[in-house]
């Protein structure tokens, strides 16, 4: 626990002093039965949307593509969209994070657990394990709801 928070401080820092904006994304991939899949990293407490960063090339959207899969091994559907656009002030001071949603996933062989993604979890949105983190919560409860997005993270 001790070595994460001074991982994401060190980055923190690094990204300050480099004055450069970074972008990740998370999706909220939801199955036939309105299920939404989480995940449990190694390197941060708490269950997350599944996402990560965008790579140099590559769009928001391909990023988030590319993270459902690797992570989870989820196909995201051809209704894979933009729900928002947060600031995540504690990353950094200029980190930004590209939520999408989609309902038409299809679901492939799950990867083996490993040092970044430990677990993996469908979750009913009235049934959410413990520990899940606050940003998730805000990004679910905006999608059940159908409400506007918090500008922030």
């Amino acid at each position: 626990m001790l070595k994460s928070r001074v991982l994401s401080y060190l980055v923190a820092r690094y990204g300050r002093m480099r004055r450069a904006m970074t972008l990740g994304v998370r999706v909220a991939a939801f199955d036939a039965e309105g299920r939404v899949l989480l995940v449990r990293h190694g390197y941060a407490p708490g269950w997350h949307l599944p996402g990560g960063a965008v790579d140099p090339g590559e769009s928001a959207h391909e990023a988030a593509v590319r993270e459902l899969l690797e992570e989870t091994g989820v196909v995201a559907g051809d209704d894979l969209a933009l729900h928002g656009l947060h600031f995540n002030p504690g990353f950094g001071g200029r980190d930004h994070v590209a939520t999408f949603v989609t309902r038409a996933v299809r679901i492939g062989p799950e990867p083996a657990p490993n040092r970044e993604i430990v677990e993996r979890r469908w979750s009913r949105l009235d049934d959410l394990p413990e520990g899940v983190t606050p940003a998730t919560r805000r990004r679910l409860l905006e999608l059940s709801e159908a409400g506007a997005g918090a500008p922030r993270w």
